[in-house]
């Protein structure tokens, strides 16, 4: 599998990670969801510095 669908099969699983908890436990709290949300993509980005990135 190439690079560049590694990469994009990543940012799909960041985007379902993300709607998913939002939908399923964030619906009507504005700062919760910012905050799970935030969080969700640092972990997505350390993941993918630690694992995935190449030099």
């Amino acid at each position: 599998m190439g690079r560049q669908a590694v990469v994009v099969l990543y940012v799909s699983a960041l985007v379902a990670v993300v709607v998913g908890v939002d939908i399923l436990f964030f619906r009507h709290q504005f700062w919760a969801r910012l905050m799970v949300n935030v969080g969700v993509v640092l972990v997505f980005v350390a993941f993918y510095l630690r694992f995935l990135k190449r030099s």
